[in-house]
């Protein structure tokens, strides 16, 4: 999914954050509600990393996601930290931590209702007793706008890119982003595309399945960019 593009994630999207004071606010939201003892925390769809060195001031930070490309960026930039290769609906790390949060919206990938009530229990299931759960959602139903066009560019001295991307949706509940790089280095010129698909959760639907898996769960509207957060719970 991100073999070709993960190279090129942190260039494009770590300007649209300020990873310190989202790590800051992260915080805030988890130990209002966290009870457990320990401080173990797992980043499941981790990405690049971004987050971790940030969070490593309070939590033993681990971390997980599907791409190997992904984690081989994570990796050097968090030395010492575990990293895992899973999926974040099957995943199966055989212990529990203090906090697991799943953000950049990469909780969409579960695609369809079953498969967002099973990564929500996976999370639980990776949760100590007074631990929580934090989610970021992907767009829900009525906000997803087929269609849309959208452009980004990295204008650096050594990395040149223009990114399209093109939105749309397959039945009523998974949306698609078809994303057309053309991407310049001093060894020459390439272009690549690939096609993301993430599903169109309600936050009825959310809240459900945090129910389901037995966390009390809380919704703040606006979260780190506008997209909320689900905090959950465990008793």
């Amino acid at each position: 999914m991100y073999e070709r593009s993960a190279r090129l994630y942190d260039a494009v999207f770590a300007p649209r954050h300020d990873y310190p004071r989202e790590a800051e606010r992260l915080r805030g939201w988890i130990e209002a509600r966290r009870r457990s003892a320990g401080n173990a925390l797992l980043d499941v769809a981790c990405g690049t990393g971004a987050y971790l060195p940030h969070l490593s001031r309070w939590y033993a930070v681990e971390g997980l996601d599907r791409s190997r490309a992904m984690l081989a960026i994570a990796g050097p930039r968090n030395p010492g930290v575990p990293f895992y290769q899973g999926d974040l609906v099957s995943f199966d790390l055989g212990r529990r931590f203090d906090v697991v949060l799943c953000l950049g919206s990469s909780i969409g990938y579960a695609r369809t209702l079953p498969r967002l009530r099973r990564a929500i229990q996976a999370f639980a299931d990776h949760t100590a007793d007074g631990g929580v759960v934090v989610v970021e959602p992907w767009f829900d139903p009525e906000a997803w706008e087929a269609g849309r066009l959208t452009l980004d560019f990295v204008d650096e001295a050594a990395l040149k890119v223009a990114r399209v991307l093109v939105s749309g949706i397959t039945g009523v509940t998974v949306s698609t982003l078809d994303i057309h790089h053309m991407v310049a280095t001093p060894a020459g010129v390439e272009t690549f595309a690939e096609r993301h698909e993430l599903g169109l959760f309600s936050r009825a639907e959310y809240e459900a399945a945090f129910r389901a898996a037995r966390l009390a769960v809380a919704h703040h509207p606006d979260g780190l960019l506008r997209r909320g957060l689900y905090i959950g719970s465990k008793a």
